[in-house]
């Protein structure tokens, strides 16, 4: 019944920016938190960034200063801006939504960091 759609993704080259948005169609009750997960080759999935209900954010210490989460409830909407792109950055992405009872997840977004 929950859906949730990430985009924004792509292929950037080292130093450039892209936004991902991550969109859930359906009706989500009692949120602790949404955020941004990523899996690159050779790695395990970890925590990029993390906001909760109320407005406390949490970044993994090789983003911070770089990249930028943000929440729009109207829209059930939950943004990553990513500015000065690093080929290390480059993973597959995934919006997460926590709640009390349950974890959903998108289907992820390729991001690709090259020249």
């Amino acid at each position: 019944q929950v859906q949730l759609v990430e985009s924004g993704g792509g292929l950037v080259q080292p130093g450039g920016s892209l936004r991902l948005s991550c969109a859930a169609s359906g009706s989500i009750f009692s949120i602790r938190d949404m955020g941004w997960y990523r899996q690159a080759p050779g790695k395990q999935r970890e925590l990029v960034a993390r906001t909760t209900s109320g407005g406390s954010t949490n970044y993994a210490d090789s983003v911070k200063g770089r990249f930028t989460i943000s929440r729009d409830g109207a829209k059930n909407t939950v943004l990553l801006q990513m500015n000065s792109l690093k080929p290390e950055d480059t993973a597959v992405y995934f919006c997460n939504i926590q709640t009390h009872q349950w974890s959903y997840w998108g289907q992820g977004t390729q991001v690709t960091v090259s020249s």
